[in-house]
């Protein structure tokens, strides 16, 4: 099965051809990245630097950077309950890292839930079709 993160299933879609960048840092990383692109002074869990605003502007032929996506592995292992056993926080954090990653390409494709609620929920909305489809890929 393929995953999409639109509706279209054409052959040739511009996401076939999308490559991106997933670098993985620490929370020291993720705040001085966090303060210098966007001018807040803290950490996050993750960061997407698309290459286009809107899918509109993906190049027509040939391969693309669609951007680069910056997680903060240190985030996601702060969430996990200590009490867990390690096979348990392995699967939590494999989970939280598969929901940053789906946070991330939505942005990358022209999703911003900053803008309104409106754009909340449609992104809200959207990453939970797209992790839906890739639990059933598991």
């Amino acid at each position: 099965m393929a995953l999409t993160l639109l509706s279209s299933k054409r052959a040739g879609h511009p996401l076939l051809r999308a490559e991106l960048s997933i670098v993985l840092v620490d929370d020291d990383k993720m705040h001085a990245l966090n303060k210098q692109y966007r001018g807040v002074d803290k950490t996050t869990d993750v960061l997407s630097f698309p290459m286009y605003n809107t899918m509109r502007e993906f190049p027509k032929e040939g391969d693309f950077l669609l951007g680069d996506v910056i997680i903060n592995t240190q985030w996601i292992y702060s969430q996990l309950d200590p009490r867990q056993s390690p096979e348990a926080k392995t699967a939590e954090a494999q989970k939280q890292l598969r929901i940053l990653l789906v946070h991330a390409l939505l942005h990358l494709v022209g999703f911003d839930h900053e803008i309104d609620a409106q754009h909340g929920r449609l992104m809200k909305k959207k990453e939970a079709e797209l992790l839906n489809a890739l639990k059933k890929m598991d």
